[in-house]
């Protein structure tokens, strides 16, 4: 369950720049450190709907034949190899907009918010992520589900927050230099790469 496998994937899947990330940096280096803690708040409550909606929708599917299992297996394989060549194949530079007004905190808080409950990828995502930690035959896999996407937003928070903080300290050696991005960029790549082929034997 609440292994060091599944804190190294969070992680890496946490780091993978998308919308919220780009929001957090963007307000980052906007409005300062303090107004990407409130971003960064915001992202993390936005993929709380998304979290609830998979616990639910798994508790039944935990108590369900073998093949419920391989099917969402399958369809991780399927949705993190569409990640990886999504990301290698990515060209576009991470862009920011330092002229945004600042807003009061609970707008921030909100527009967050608003961006990670708008995508509905996080839904099928968390599908085909938390299942895999789930002890098989557990008494309370519902239980287990609740305390992965408990530490899974935490880590969301902290990464979120560092982001912020990096992109207002560091914006000449992260944002602008196109080499980083590139790097980055493929390196994400080859690690959804991997994260499918080892799902592709999971087994349980």
């Amino acid at each position: 369950m609440l292994n060091l496998e599944f804190l190294i994937t969070s992680f890496v899947v946490v780091l993978i720049p998308g919308t919220g990330v780009v929001f957090t940096i963007s307000t980052g280096l906007s409005h300062g450190r303090r107004a990407s803690v409130f971003a960064a708040l915001g992202c993390t409550l936005g993929i709380l709907p998304h979290l609830l909606a998979t616990v639910l929708g798994l508790a039944a599917l935990m108590h369900t034949s073998a093949l419920a299992f391989q099917t969402l297996k399958y369809a991780g394989v399927a949705y993190l190899c569409y990640i990886a060549l999504a990301t290698w194949r990515d060209q576009s530079a991470l862009a920011v907009e330092a002229g945004s007004s600042a807003g009061k905190a609970t707008d921030l808080v909100l527009k967050a918010f608003l961006i990670n409950i708008l995508n509905p990828k996080l839904t099928i995502f968390f599908l085909a992520f938390l299942p895999q930690f789930v002890q098989p035959g557990a008494a309370a896999p519902v239980f287990q589900l609740i305390l992965l996407s408990a530490v899974f937003m935490a880590m969301t928070f902290v990464v979120f927050v560092v982001y912020g903080f990096l992109a207002h300290a560091f914006r000449k050696a992260v944002i602008d230099s196109p080499r980083v991005q590139i790097w980055l960029r493929r390196s994400f790549a080859a690690t959804f790469a991997g994260m499918a082929a080892e799902l592709s034997f999971a087994d349980k």
